[in-house]
């Protein structure tokens, strides 16, 4: 892989970890709003973020309260994500991986490791609101901003 290629992942990376662990009380949880979030529209665009995002999230996963657990399948949850996400057909639809893919995932996830007090279903609902506030309310927007620079962005895809 060139260095064309492994700069734009590893910065991608970089800043999804940096701005997770930035608002740590935040980033983790049942009820979590991780802005870094907002970077999961980038697949749409290129796929490049694909690892990117998922190393990302890796890096992020490590200083997990929920440990091993979340470094694994939050981690997980974030490549099935971002490869959904890559593969979307419209704009509209490109935050809705995070959103579903991370509800289920992750409530599930924190249901069984957290031991939290909440039933299944209100788990995923609680990730999922989290999810939707940022994908879609930050995300978007930030999506029809990046795309104004999609000739500078590496590898990206042709425009719709």
């Amino acid at each position: 892989m060139s260095a064309k290629k492994i700069a734009p992942i590893a910065m991608i990376a970089a800043i999804y970890a940096v701005l997770t662990l930035t608002i740590y009380p935040l980033s983790y949880g049942v009820i979590q709003f991780r802005i870094s979030e907002v970077m999961t529209i980038l697949p749409f665009l290129t796929p490049l973020a694909v690892p990117g995002l998922f190393v990302g999230a890796l890096i992020a996963n490590l200083f997990s309260p929920v440990g091993f657990y979340d470094v694994l399948f939050g981690s997980l949850a974030s490549l099935i994500a971002a490869w959904l996400t890559a593969r979307m057909p419209s704009r509209w639809l490109a935050p809705l991986p995070p959103v579903l893919v991370n509800a289920v995932i992750i409530g599930t996830l924190l249901k069984i490791v957290s031991g939290l007090d909440v039933t299944l279903p209100a788990a995923m609902l609680y990730v999922g609101i989290g999810q939707l506030v940022i994908c879609y309310g930050l995300g978007l927007p930030f999506l029809y901003v990046m795309e104004r620079f999609r000739d500078r962005i590496p590898g990206a895809r042709p425009r719709s």
